[in-house]
């Protein structure tokens, strides 16, 4: 494990330096900068909608160049979300000892701006390669895992600051980590990033984590208020069986889109569902993925059938139970008869165990209490609330 701030002549060394106040790691300042750490090797998720250059001279916060990245938005490898994370040797998914100690630091800032203004990052991360693909605890992990956002760019340069006091940084691999969901981000994005590093600020106190109701799984397709995404797709044939709008336009709710689901029994497996999770496709196997969602008492959404009649077996919150990180509780509501208009139905989740919610919102049905030839439903304005 490589130590920092422990000396001048390691700071000399390393680029750390730890003179109070000043104390400063980099990730990035520019292309080349002899005072970098940490490599943009770990590509995930959609990786083919990224458009990747760390040493644009066309927008620059300071120096000479910047990092500049293109998200198209078009799902490409099928996912719904990509992401960069900068690690400390190339694509290092903690196989390889290589982190950082970087005790003593308590906070990451960078700048950041949009080529427009309005572009989204879903969610910057400190650390979190812990795991691998299967939930087994990585050789060499990373020890935090930290995230913020989702933010909504300026077109101007803009400093972020992200607090890491009271987080154990001993060991550090994932130094920096950017993330992008197709639901939220403009199409076809673009993206700077300059001057990014580990800093020190003795005024800051550590976070008092608190969850704000109500807390939305789905306010408006590009709303920022949104949590959990519709990955969940159940059974491994329901690629074949469901289509899904998170933009319908036809007579949404509330604000400008709603949800479209599309249910048809093409597979012949006769049911189908879809779990919102956090993060896409988790199935329980990520470590500190869940929202602490205690305080709610209810889950409310509204729903509405193209036709009215249609029939959904289960709503459903929790209850994902297959890996070691599952759902602390569940709760259900169903089976639900549809009308053609909008009406509102609760998930009562008084006496629920919420502190550790990753499927957010479910729904599932089958063709033998539908139409044969299928159904059309829409759901808008789901939402925890006290």
């Amino acid at each position: 494990m490589k130590k920092v701030a422990l000396s001048i002549l390691l700071c000399l060394a390393v680029g750390v330096c730890a003179f109070g106040e000043d104390k400063m790691f980099s990730v990035y300042t520019d292309k080349n900068a002899p005072n970098n750490h940490f490599i943009p090797s770990g590509w995930m998720g959609d990786y083919g909608d990224l458009n990747f250059n760390d040493q644009a001279t066309d927008e620059v916060a300071s120096g000479s160049t910047s990092i500049k990245i293109g998200y198209s938005g078009k799902r490409s490898q099928g996912h719904g979300w990509t992401g960069i994370y900068w690690q400390s040797a190339a694509n290092n998914w903690g196989s390889r000892q290589t982190g950082y100690d970087l005790t003593g630091f308590n906070k990451l800032v960078f700048k950041a701006k949009g080529k427009e203004g309005g572009e989204v990052i879903t969610k910057v991360k400190i650390g979190g390669i812990t795991t691998n693909a299967i939930g087994e605890l990585l050789p060499y992990p990373d020890s935090l895992d930290k995230s913020y956002g989702p933010i909504k760019l300026t077109n101007q340069w803009e400093e972020y600051a992200i607090n890491l006091t009271g987080e154990d940084l001993s060991y550090v691999n994932g130094g920096f980590c950017i993330v992008f969901e197709s639901a939220q981000a403009k199409k076809d994005q673009t993206v700077y990033l300059d001057d990014m590093a580990f800093t020190y600020d003795s005024n800051l106190k550590e976070d008092v984590l608190r969850t704000n109701f109500p807390f939305y799984v789905y306010a408006d397709t590009s709303s920022l208020d949104n949590h959990f995404v519709p990955s969940g797709w159940m059974p491994a044939t329901a690629a074949r069986d469901l289509k899904v709008d998170i933009a319908a336009k036809d007579n949404p709710l509330s604000g400008d889109t709603s949800i479209r689901i599309e249910y048809r029994n093409n597979s012949g497996t006769r049911w189908a569902g879809i779990y919102w999770q956090n993060p896409p496709n988790n199935w329980g196997t990520i470590p500190g993925a869940g929202f602490d969602l205690r305080g709610a008492t209810k889950l409310t959404f509204w729903a509405r059938g193209e036709k009215g009649g249609e029939v959904i077996n289960e709503f459903k919150m929790g209850g994902i139970s297959s890996g070691e990180y599952i759902d602390s509780d569940s709760a259900s509501v169903g089976p639900i008869q549809l009308t053609k208009e909008w009406r509102k139905y609760e998930i009562d989740l008084r006496g629920k165990d919420l502190s550790y919610v990753i499927g957010g919102f479910a729904w599932a049905t089958n063709i033998d209490v539908n139409d044969p030839a299928g159904v059309v439903f829409y759901l808008d304005e789901i939402k925890y609330e006290k």
